[in-house]
């Protein structure tokens, strides 16, 4: 009979088999052509990440972002030209999947935000300046200017 210990070890190596599972990497998906590796890194670099927001599908690291570089590669592979390729992206995500999405009356305000915050600041500081200047400058009054001249009086005892 297998000791208590035996059992156990095998137990963890069965257990542990799903953790040996071959990760695919990278280099699987590259495409062998160099010319059309660089394609299809010129084209994912005008593809946001859905995931990351702020990122090209070229430069993410996310799990969603390496399958979209996994199909621009088999785009690219079977002959579309980069507007097709773009495009079959976007018919499936919409403008947000575009780093640079199209001028249109649903994204003037996704266009028009950076201008907006700029001159919102700069109306800020304007005001905060403005105010700061317009501060009225009173003369004191006899009965103030008498109270002033006895605390100093009493300060410099």
């Amino acid at each position: 009979m297998p000791r208590p210990a035996t059992l156990l070890l095998c137990l963890a190596l069965l257990l542990s088999l799903p953790a040996a599972a071959q990760v695919e990497d990278e280099t699987s998906y590259r495409l062998r052509d160099p010319v059309a590796e660089q394609r299809a890194r010129e084209i994912g670099k005008e593809l946001r990440c859905l995931v990351c927001q702020n990122q090209s599908i070229e430069d993410s690291e996310a799990a969603l972002a390496r399958d979209l570089r996994r199909i621009v590669r088999e785009q690219v592979e079977r002959g579309a030209t980069d507007a097709e390729v773009i495009d079959f992206l976007h018919d499936r995500y919409g403008d947000f999947v575009l780093l640079r999405p199209p001028l249109r009356l649903s994204t003037v305000l996704l266009w028009a935000t950076p201008g907006l915050a700029l001159l919102g600041g700069l109306f800020a500081i304007w005001r905060v300046r403005r105010r700061s200047s317009g501060v009225a400058v009173t003369e004191l009054t006899e009965a103030e200017r008498a109270r002033l001249a006895e605390l100093q009086g009493d300060q410099r005892a």
